[in-house]
């Protein structure tokens, strides 16, 4: 009798916690690696957040708690969509995990049956398209492209549609391309989505206060109001507020959608930690003020890498307006050798080279759905981006 489950047959374990692995294997040989794999500000938590939590811990904040979050928590975070996104919740609306990812599943575990589909546009998020396959369902990906600044296009998604399309996964800005959908690019899809009643909207906000130059958040729901009672829109305070390790996430929709994740949640990790859940009622009640000068050196870091990556030979890497991510193309290296005399046929072979040769970690782009790409992640210092930029160059210089 065989021990696994026939269903994890069906999805691979993460890229990119693979990539930040082998880098840390290799810091701990001796190498110096300079890791660029992972999406992790390098910020610390804010003060009077981590005040929250441990004023929580001392008040002894640390019994269970309803399934999907505390009532203090979900008011800030329909006060939040209110103050944000002009969206009106109640808190039976709203669903509190332990991180994005969890909302997600949960949302997946509770709706999709064998066969049903989930339109992805890709490039993707690593974790998107295994997640369909855990929860039943079948990824179905629409491509991006360079020349549009990897963003699909409303007859893209029209013709993605079928009748067995039960969700549409939408992420602005995104990972892995820090692309950001406008209003009119939005509204576009979100006309699409209102021909076709039977599809879902299911949003990953989670980069949302990562907008950079003129570029202005926007969400589906907020967008087309027509689109509310079928849209989960879902957020998190892991990134803007630098609370990665705190796993906590959240989504509003409609109130039996809500219910039936309760109920997958209840019988797989009953409530999120209530320490942190008590940190995000601080860090979405409490000043944002620490935001701005964060993003300014997030602005700083993106003209850096995207400078110095379009110095290096073979690469093309467009601007991203969000997140913390750029997306380079590498069409340029493929079929080159490097100075080492690796055959550079793919970019997962640029990737592993690059590391191996370069001592610089990053993602490759068949993880994102996207070749031949890979991602670099520019939360991390302006020296170590510098450094690993250089080593990109000469390396790249080395290919022939």
């Amino acid at each position: 009798m065989k021990l696994l489950s026939a269903t994890l047959d069906r999805v691979k374990p993460s890229p990119t916690i693979a990539v930040t692995t082998r880098a840390q294997e290799l810091r701990a040989q001796g190498r110096d690696v300079i890791g660029l794999g992972a999406g992790e500000p390098d910020f610390d938590t804010p003060d009077h957040i981590k005040a929250a939590g441990i004023a929580a811990i001392q008040s002894g904040k640390t019994k269970y708690t309803a399934v999907d979050g505390i009532p203090e928590l979900k008011q800030a975070i329909c006060t939040k969509f209110k103050r944000d996104n002009d969206l009106d919740y109640t808190p039976a609306q709203v669903s509190v995990g332990s991180g994005g990812k969890q909302v997600i599943y949960n949302a997946f575990m509770a709706t999709l049956n064998p066969g049903d589909e989930v339109i992805i546009p890709a490039p993707y998020w690593v974790s998107y398209p295994d997640m369909v396959k855990l929860g039943g369902g079948e990824p179905v990906f629409v491509a991006g492209a360079l020349d549009r600044g990897y963003k699909i296009t409303a007859d893209q998604l029209e013709a993605a549609i079928t009748p067995r399309t039960k969700w549409f996964l939408f992420n602005s800005p995104s990972n892995p391309t820090g692309a950001g959908y406008s209003w009119d690019e939005l509204k576009a899809l979100t006309d699409v989505l209102l021909r076709h009643p039977h599809v879902w909207v299911l949003t990953d906000d989670m980069y949302e206060h990562l907008a950079f130059d003129d570029y202005r958040f926007c969400t589906p729901a907020q967008v087309e109001p027509q689109l509310y009672d079928r849209t989960l829109t879902m957020n998190g305070v892991s990134k803007a507020y630098a609370m990665t390790g705190w796993r906590i996430g959240y989504a509003a929709g409609p109130q039996p959608l809500i219910a039936a994740m309760r109920k997958v949640q209840s019988q797989s990790t009953s409530n999120p930690c209530t320490i942190s859940q008590w940190a995000a009622v601080e860090a979405l009640n409490g000043t944002h003020d620490f935001i701005a000068p964060n993003n300014d050196m997030f602005i700083r870091r993106r003209n850096l890498v995207v400078d110095a990556l379009n110095a290096c030979p073979g690469i093309v890497c467009p601007m991203p307006e969000g997140a913390f991510y750029v997306y380079p193309s590498i069409a340029g290296c493929i079929g080159k050798t490097t100075a080492a005399g690796t055959l550079i046929d793919s970019d997962e072979a640029f990737a592993t080279a690059l590391l191996d040769e370069a001592e610089v970690a990053v993602v490759f782009g068949a993880a994102f759905g996207l070749s031949p790409h890979f991602r670099i992640s520019y939360a991390t210092s302006d020296a170590a981006l510098q450094t690993a930029c250089d080593r990109i160059r000469t390396f790249c210089d080395g290919l022939t």
